[in-house]
């Protein structure tokens, strides 16, 4: 697995290559995810739209260097994340990243707080696309009462172990994620006015039955960005793309070829 240095810190990233005319798209994982729990995916995404795809797991996550201990005294790891943390991925992170890779203008495809990171990033910078899963762009009480939902299961079952696949470090992959949302500070996070700063087309993709979110989440992506297609799948949670993926991949699929095709060498 490669490594990218980002200011003293390595990101593990993983490239499946696709047609050099076509602008990559780059992958941003959700709160607990990582390149490795992308599963199949990327290949997948690679063969059937012949674009280059890119995913790498941001800092605290998979192989990726760990974020440092928290000296909080409220709790063991706690305050890993402060409640901008998904802007500094994107308008920090993210850029140095794509340049160290020699990409522009990617296509963003995020997950939950991948999508929001996306979304976050193309208000700044350019991109050719952004494909939003089950993004977020306010905090609902849906998304605060299933994150403490996890973290019972954290403490009450085998979440851990099954983390601990595909993170080196699970429980500050865990704890970095679900204290950040579910601290008192974060209930205020909103990045609703940033939407009609993207320029680039967005399709925003959320499962009717998603357990994190309600559909107004990519509701008001569209109400706010005009250039913003919705698409809704019945009977789906919050991860399209392993519920319903056949599905997920032809909408992207229909998507993409709405997109301007731009050469980028070393893509």
């Amino acid at each position: 697995m490669p490594f990218a240095e980002i200011a003293d810190t390595c990101l593990e990233y993983e490239r499946h290559a696709g047609a050099g005319n076509r602008s990559p798209i780059v992958l941003l994982h959700e709160g607990l995810g990582s390149v490795s729990m992308w599963r199949d995916f990327p290949a997948r995404l690679a063969a059937a739209s012949a674009h280059t795809v890119v995913a790498y797991s941001r800092a605290g996550y998979g192989k990726s260097d760990p974020l440092p201990d928290s000296l909080d005294p409220r709790g063991a790891r706690r305050g890993l994340r402060k409640p901008d943390f998904m802007h500094r991925e994107a308008w920090e992170v993210l850029p140095a990243l794509l340049a160290s890779l020699n990409i522009e203008r990617p296509v963003l495809f995020g997950h939950s707080d991948g999508a929001s990171i996306a979304l976050l990033y193309a208000a700044r910078h350019a991109a050719t696309g952004v494909i939003a899963m089950a993004p977020h762009v306010v905090v609902e009480p849906i998304s605060i009462t299933s994150i403490e939902a996890a973290r019972t299961a954290w403490e009450t079952t085998d979440l851990p172990a099954r983390l601990a696949r595909h993170h080196d470090d699970a429980e500050g992959a865990f704890r970095g994620w679900s204290d950040a949302w579910l601290d008192a500070a974060f209930r205020d996070w909103n990045i609703e006015s940033e939407m009609a700063a993207i320029t680039a087309p967005i399709l925003a993709i959320q499962g009717e039955d998603d357990q994190y979110g309600t559909l107004y989440q990519i509701e008001e992506i569209a109400r706010r960005n005009p250039r913003t297609r919705l698409f809704k799948i019945p009977g789906c949670g919050h991860a399209p793309h392993r519920e319903a993926t056949d599905v997920v991949l032809s909408a992207v699929q229909s998507f993409l070829a709405t997109l301007p095709e731009v050469k980028r060498t070393g893509a």
